[in-house]
């Protein structure tokens, strides 16, 4: 396991995971942690030896939020660059490679963020997850407006960010926040399992699956059909459709 400022990853196979690592801090968020994660995302979304990505804090904590210390120093030599965070998400959010958050423990404001800025998340049972933001005075900047209103709908994501109460697992499950709960114990495993069986399957099919949901889910039914079907055709068009065809006869 490879040891940078702020996080820890490692290879399994054609896994790569990325373990946030401020433990002194709660997994809290700071500009050099966000860099880190983007740049690591970036890094083996251009290698094709890695098929899928897994995000996990600790047993105790994804991700408590903002780091505040960073966030008033930043503000005090008035050097905060809002922008430059948000790209940060965003390059994680527009990797192409299926990512998969492992969620125990508290994941609030960023680190709610971050974990909605991947594609399946799996939370242990005694997870907490919500945007506290409101009792410092501020408002989610990152996606906790926009991708958690798409996420869950209007009536959730006002009572979450307006009364800053934290969902359980069991909550965010029902709702659609989460993909599912997994015992903590199991919890790594499990999305260790679920990321080599994307893994296992035809690569560029996973890709355009991907990309393919990502779009549909800002369209209307008659537009998301109409691309549900042009993407069909690409990957009909690909040689790896065809190879597995073949072998079928």
């Amino acid at each position: 396991m490879e040891e940078n400022n702020t996080i820890l990853t490692a290879v399994d196979g054609n896994i790569g995971i990325i373990t946030l690592n401020r433990p002194e801090d709660m997994n809290a968020v700071n500009l050099e942690m966000l860099n880190e994660i983007a740049y690591q995302v970036q890094t083996w979304e251009y290698d094709d030896a890695i098929r899928c990505i897994i995000i996990r804090g600790s047993d105790t904590t994804f991700a408590a939020g903002i780091d505040i210390k960073a966030l008033s120093l930043e503000i005090e030599q008035q050097s905060l660059a809002l922008k430059a965070w948000q790209d940060e998400f965003n390059k994680i959010a527009n990797c192409c490679k299926p990512l998969i958050i492992a969620v125990s423990g508290y994941a609030l404001g960023l680190g709610c963020d971050l974990a909605l800025a991947g594609d399946i998340i799996l939370a242990a049972e005694a997870a907490q997850i919500g945007y506290p933001e409101l009792s410092i005075g501020t408002i989610p900047s990152f996606g906790g407006c926009s991708r958690l209103i798409h996420r869950i709908g209007k009536a959730k994501a006002m009572e979450m960010v307006l009364t800053g109460r934290a969902m359980s697992a069991e909550e965010a499950s029902l709702c659609g926040l989460i993909s599912r709960t997994v015992p903590l114990k199991d919890l790594f495993d499990e999305a260790l399992r679920v990321a080599n069986r994307i893994a296992s399957l035809p690569y560029q099919a996973v890709l355009q699956a991907k990309e393919t949901l990502k779009q549909v889910e800002n369209m209307n039914l008659q537009n998301g059909l109409e691309l549900e079907l042009k993407s069909c055709r690409l990957s009909m068009n690909t040689p790896e459709f065809r190879n597995i065809l073949q072998n079928f006869k």
